[in-house]
């Protein structure tokens, strides 16, 4: 059965309703037999990357970057899960008070130096979530696990 892993930095109650919403959309009935596995970024491991088949990434953008606890998961991965996991598919979504551009192209940057393949469209939330936000997230989490459903039919 594949595997999708959630990585995320949630220090918010913003970003816990962002990461409730794509957890929501990528565990819907509608998908079968994917398994899906949240981690706070600071304990994802190499094992857990190299084990996933695809990711949603999540992220505050501090100071226009990723949150460090992120960077720490791509630091701690990048070479171990690099080979195994080239070709696997994510999708990311980032919530800022101002910006996040910086942070999405910091993760576009990586994700694309290890191989992975964007199948959706960031989801970028700038202030307080609307309710398109939050769909947005369930999409986003549909959409990577639809995609693994696939890869493996």
């Amino acid at each position: 059965m594949p595997r999708l892993l959630v990585v995320h930095h949630t220090p918010s109650p913003t970003l816990q309703e962002l990461l409730e919403a794509v957890l929501d959309g990528a565990t819907n009935d509608a998908i079968e037999d994917v398994e899906v596995v949240a981690r706070a970024a600071l304990t994802a491991s190499d094992v857990d990357a190299i084990e996933a088949d695809g990711y949603v990434l999540g992220t505050p953008a501090n100071i226009g970057y990723m949150s460090g606890a992120l960077k720490h998961f791509f630091d701690r991965v990048y070479y171990p899960a690099m080979e195994a996991s080239r070709g696997r598919p994510y999708g990311v979504y980032v919530h800022g008070s101002s910006d996040t551009g910086g942070a999405l192209r910091a993760i576009s940057s990586i994700a694309g130096g290890m191989g992975w393949r964007g199948v959706t469209a960031a989801v970028e939330v700038v202030g307080a979530p609307t309710a398109d936000d939050r769909e947005a997230c369930w999409n986003l989490g549909a959409t990577v696990a639809a995609a693994l459903s696939s890869d493996y039919a």
